[in-house]
């Protein structure tokens, strides 16, 4: 079946999905951020055919959340490195794992810890300009003002 592209939609959390919404890509950041660099790393510890590894890293590269880099070792092989756009996906995993412990019959084996410290982080909230702590019903969506009208009412 033939994907379709969200990366025209009016939506930003479709367009978000549209450069990490299947599973593949999101552990690929995941082993990003935990240091990963090489195909071959990313496929031994994802387990993912080499095929759709391929296909899915391309994407990354192409959305620019992953850029290539020549290998640091010297050898003739590339490297994945987050970007500032990849990067930024760290509070998104962040609530994922959070979301995950939350309500997981089961305990992890790994903890997400202030290397400072050493103690676990703060669950991650929503914040009001003036510092409410803000939930489902203490937001709502409205026009944005830097769009057209004329726009809006096409989408």
């Amino acid at each position: 079946m033939k994907r379709t592209s969200l990366e025209k939609a009016d939506c930003p959390i479709a367009r978000s999905l549209d450069a990490i919404g299947d599973w593949w890509s999101l552990l690929i950041i995941r082993d990003a951020f935990l240091g990963l660099r090489r195909f071959s790393e990313f496929q031994k510890n994802i387990g993912l055919a080499k095929n759709i590894l391929t296909v899915r890293l391309r994407a990354l590269v192409e959305h620019g959340i992953l850029t290539t880099a020549p290998a640091s070792d010297g050898s003739a092989y590339q490297e994945y490195v987050l970007t500032p756009k990849g990067r930024g996906l760290f509070p998104i995993l962040v609530a994922l794992r959070q979301w995950s412990e939350e309500f997981s019959a089961d305990a992890f084996p790994t903890l997400l810890v202030d290397r400072d410290n050493g103690r676990p982080v703060q669950k991650l909230e929503l914040r009001a300009e003036d510092g409410r702590l803000l939930g489902p019903g203490d937001t709502e969506l409205k026009p944005n003002p830097k769009v057209s009208r004329r726009r809006r009412v096409l989408a």
